[in-house]
């Protein structure tokens, strides 16, 4: 019950807020990343370090010479070993186990069991780095400058065009300004792709080369032959293995002692790695369309009208293009950002304030104004006329 308890800690780590909770600064494919993938490598690491669920996660029987618990402790933070001529054979009448026989042949070591907790943790902590610099990076600018307007409002029509002109005064003195915002908003999403093949190519070093075409080769020997197929699994994450140990006689020689060794840990690893490698294909997949629609925003303008025109329903399609065309890269981005945080109705008023400042033709501020803070963007307190500065008495 205690191992159920830490998963569900863990669980919590994946959390659907409502959006008057917390600013969204990001796509579904970014928390993919940090929220699903990583919760679910730390879930991983904790089953496999639960060893009331599958017993020992070792256990060798040899001739009776050595003690039991000093050939599992050698066994398991050495090695253990597999012939790979012996797998597909007849159990029983062949072999004894899959991948066992004659010593005299070539040798598959494995030596991984002992630093799969690890990985699995160290995968985890890199899955939530992007999303770590770019939390740092933007500085919580999206949460500030939505502050009582995400999610359902209770606020009065009065209130609420208040909040909406501060939103968009800030958006008019602050345009053009945002492109180094956009700059690491793209370079972590780049981050992300990045750091999810480098996962792929890592964990099949890890385990030897056998992680790339892991998953396919499950699938054909899915579709095989029960008589003349050979479970890739067992082949990767044997179930019982070999394991050699010296040590010295009574009369000074040097004795050998085999031993069968059954690596009950690895009922669990083959389950999580053949999750793992689907789970990282899939996210590989989304994660380059991620970067190719983010390529297309920046690139074609008529893209940036097609993703707002989505959101801005109620404008006419001249007021979109004129606006797309009268931003940068960066703003749009905030812009598009808004619309996640404010419900539509609130992102339609606040727009429409935005572009009829633009037509007004004002001139804009040459500094950069910081967000409106949370005391700013309230109602019950009085307008502040300078964003960032109260009127000294």
């Amino acid at each position: 019950m205690a191992v159920f308890g830490l998963v569900s800690a863990v669980a919590g780590f994946v959390k659907v807020r409502y959006l008057q909770d917390k600013a969204i600064i990001d796509n579904m494919v970014f928390r993919c990343h940090y929220r699903i993938t990583s919760a679910i490598l730390f879930a991983c690491c904790i089953i496999v370090t639960a060893n009331n669920l599958i017993g020992d996660p070792i256990s060798c029987i040899n001739d009776g010479a050595v003690p039991g618990h000093v050939i599992n402790t050698y066994c398991w933070i050495t090695y253990t070993f597999t012939l790979p001529g012996q797998h597909g054979r007849t159990i029983g009448t062949e072999v004894a186990h899959s991948g066992l026989g004659n010593d005299n042949q070539e040798r598959t070591y494995h030596s991984y069991y002992q630093w799969v907790p690890f990985m699995l943790f160290f995968q985890g902590l890199l899955f939530y780095v992007p999303h770590w610099i770019w939390k740092n990076w933007e500085e919580g600018r999206m949460r500030m400058i939505t502050e009582g307007m995400r999610g359902v409002s209770t606020a009065s029509p009065i209130e609420r065009k208040v909040r909406h002109d501060r939103l968009a005064q800030y958006l008019y003195d602050s345009v053009n300004t945002h492109n180094t915002y956009s700059f690491g908003y793209f370079i972590c999403e780049a981050l992300n792709f990045v750091n999810v093949v480098g996962n792929i190519f890592f964990v099949d070093k890890f385990l030897g080369g056998a992680f790339l075409t892991y998953g396919s080769d499950v699938l054909k020997f899915s579709n095989m032959n029960q008589e003349n197929r050979s479970d890739p699994m067992i082949e990767i994450f044997p179930r019982v293995t070999k394991c050699t140990f010296h040590k010295y006689g009574s009369s000074g020689s040097i004795q050998k002692h085999d031993a069968l060794c059954v690596l009950a840990l690895n009922i669990l690893n083959e389950k999580i790695y053949i999750f793992l490698w689907f789970w990282f294909i899939a996210l590989a997949v989304a994660s380059g369309l991620a970067i190719i629609y983010s390529a297309a925003i920046v690139m074609m303008p008529t893209t940036r009208e097609a993703v707002l025109k989505r959101r801005f329903r109620k404008a006419k399609p001249a007021d979109v293009c004129n606006l797309v065309r009268r931003v940068q890269i960066g703003d749009f981005l905030m812009i598009h950002l808004l619309g996640q945080n404010l419900n539509v109705t609130s992102y339609g008023e606040m727009l429409h304030t935005f572009i009829n400042m633009l037509d007004d033709g004002r001139p804009i501020s040459g500094d950069t104004p910081s967000a409106p803070s949370t005391l700013e963007m309230a109602p019950m307190y009085p307008a502040i006329e300078k964003y960032g500065k109260e009127t000294e008495t």
